[in-house]
């Protein structure tokens, strides 16, 4: 049976014990890593959320009684013991915090037993993730995972600390909202008193905070949960949590400003990585012009080279075909590479053809200035080597070459310079390379819907000097909007916000929608404009994604505490399930069975 506490209390947590407490008494409680009985001694790791510290029980020390319950102590029992600090009496264990010192137990109390768990409570597990998802509540014990959720922890304390001393108020908004579809889809929650009505719950706090702009709180933040209904990723979940921020009179310099300063306090005082400022600026067009991609890992080469010039004229068709609609033709040089066998080769035409290119072109400088190539027939000595003048080719490089719309060679060369990089272990996890990318389209033209779509969201500042172009030309029109990255991957995003009402209307005609289709879905928003709105803009992080950076985790589920699988259902409650018909009822809902279907 197990015992109650009796008066006990902690007075240390594991690794708090150290070398200047010996001789003192204290009490300490946790789980059992792991027991070892050498006959007349038992050996006990004791582990709490701190780490390990060793125990030891002689019967001489804690008596009779306390000895028999030592000895019946199994993995992940929860016990308390009383005991005096002493200097390890065996060899000093430099992997532990408290290698040095050990607890001679007086006292041990069972506050609670367990059964054999159905994996091993350790770091760096193999168990499959299924299994550990199931039963998350023992996963959450490793250390590994126990480290992120701590470092979780002390990155939100540090945010909610720099941003009050900074001026920002912390205000809460609401999570049951209107549904304003306009971008990934929403979840629905149905209104039992408002039958045949739904709330939707947040894809972030945007027309809210803005609102609080309009209301004059000058500097808001929160640290906010999101929902969106998409298909999952490794990055991705359905809910996730945002650090969410907007600031009254400011524009682009001023958002970054706070920023940068933010990003330098958060990782100095979790991680001890000094940011060095300022941070690298990139605009948009020249980050897809030079890695294919807008969010681009600057850790590395393999620079995107526009070669569609040196190629107009010749006679391989693939590349001529490419020009003649509109698209381009762009390479990037694996240095030293020449040599690659052609089954890696084909490795890499097989990788591209996933993101929508129909094949590969490569060209390989040979030692002797000769090229080994796929289309070198196709072209002459001339061409050959004014193209590989183009690249920065030399004697054992391999050249990889899209012909495409630019969208998909961007999308192709993207992925590939990524890949190729991560073949030769140019990649270094211990970096962290921020860049902000700017000046991102406003717009981007919807084949399926036959309009155009707002590239972040419909609230966003264009660029003053491209308001002509929403009229002649509103691809072009570049927009007051922002994003930080680190390594490749997008942590916050945000924007410069239209805060004219004529400005406003007149972007929502833009997209599609009429003015009575506008005020139906972002009346409330409008409205207030009408009253007097500061200029203002904002920005949001993904925390979890900021964090599985910060702890070089693959996914963001080892940085959440309980998180869904790729069906967005959770493994260990069970969610989603069916409910009552009762419920059903009181909400006016009805289900159709896939027969009805």
């Amino acid at each position: 049976m197990a015992e109650a506490m009796k008066g006990l209390h902690r007075s240390h947590r594991c690794t708090e014990v150290s070398n200047k407490n010996i001789g003192e008494t204290v009490t300490v409680m946790g789980w059992v890593q792991k027991s070892r009985n050498k006959g007349g001694i038992i050996f006990v790791d004791l582990r709490d959320r701190s780490g390990l510290l060793q125990i030891i029980f002689e019967e001489s020390d804690c008596g009779s009684d306390n000895f028999a319950k030592a000895e019946k102590l199994r993995s992940e029992f929860v016990v308390a013991v009383v005991g005096n600090v002493e200097a390890r009496s065996g060899a000093v264990n430099e992997n532990l915090a408290t290698g040095d010192v050990e607890i001679r137990a007086t006292q041990l109390r069972i506050l609670s037993e367990a059964e054999t768990t159905p994996f091993q409570i350790e770091e760096g597990s193999k168990t499959r993730e299924e299994l550990r998802l199931q039963y998350r509540y023992l996963d959450l014990r490793r250390p590994d995972l126990q480290k992120n959720m701590i470092l979780r922890s002390k990155v939100a304390n540090v945010t909610r600390q720099f941003l009050s001393e900074e001026g920002f108020i912390e205000v809460e908004t609401p999570i049951l909202c209107k549904s304003t579809p306009e971008g990934a889809r929403d979840y629905l929650v149905p209104s039992r008193v408002h039958p045949g009505n739904f709330y939707a719950l947040p894809q972030s706090p945007q027309l809210f905070k803005q609102l609080l702009m309009v209301a004059g709180y000058d500097r808001y933040f929160q640290i906010a949960k999101c929902f969106r209904d998409e298909d999952l990723r490794a990055d991705r979940q359905p809910e996730f949590t945002q650090i969410d921020m907007e600031l009254s009179f400011v524009d682009v310099d001023d958002v970054i400003s706070v920023n940068e300063r933010l990003l330098k306090k958060m990782f100095e005082e979790s991680i001890g990585i000094d940011v060095p400022l300022p941070i690298q600026r990139m605009t948009y067009a020249e980050a897809m012009e030079r890695f294919g991609s807008d969010k681009p890992d600057i850790r590395f080469g393999l620079e995107l080279k526009n070669v569609s010039e040196v190629v107009a004229n010749c006679s391989f068709a693939v590349f001529t075909g490419a020009l003649a609609k509109g698209g381009s033709v762009r390479g990037i040089n694996a240095e030293g590479q020449g040599d690659m066998p052609r089954k890696k080769i084909d490795a890499l035409v097989e990788f591209a053809k996933g993101y929508g290119a129909k094949g590969l072109a490569y060209l390989a400088v040979e030692a002797d200035g000769s090229y080994k190539s796929s289309f070198a027939k196709f072209m002459t000595e001339e061409e050959l080597s004014a193209l590989v003048a183009a690249m920065n080719g030399k004697p054992g490089d391999l050249l990889l070459f899209a012909a495409d719309e630019d969208d998909i060679v961007f999308s192709v060369l993207g992925a590939l310079r990524i890949e190729v990089a991560k073949g030769l272990d140019l990649i270094h996890k211990d970096e962290y390379k921020f860049l902000w990318v700017t000046e991102f389209p406003l717009l981007e033209y919807s084949k399926e819907e036959n309009r155009y779509t707002a590239k972040h969201h419909p609230f966003t500042m264009l660029m003053e000097e491209d308001l002509p172009l929403l009229d002649t030309d509103p691809g072009k029109v570049r927009a007051k909007a922002y994003d930080i990255t680190l390594n490749g991957t997008e942590i916050g995003g945000g924007s410069v916000r239209i805060f004219q009402s004529d400005v406003q209307e007149r972007m929502f005609e833009v997209l599609g929608f009429t003015k009575e289709q506008a005020y139906d879905r972002f009346g409330f928003l409008l409205n207030a404009f009408k009253y007097g709105v500061p200029p203002h803009a904002g920005l949001a992080y993904g925390l979890d994604r900021l964090v599985m950076l910060m702890t070089q985790e693959d996914s963001i589920r080892d940085v959440i505490a309980f998180p869904k699988v790729k069906d967005a259902s959770d493994l260990m409650t069970d969610a989603p399930n069916v409910v009552d018909e009762k419920q059903l009822v009181e909400l006016s809902i009805a289900l159709t069975t896939e027969d009805e279907k």
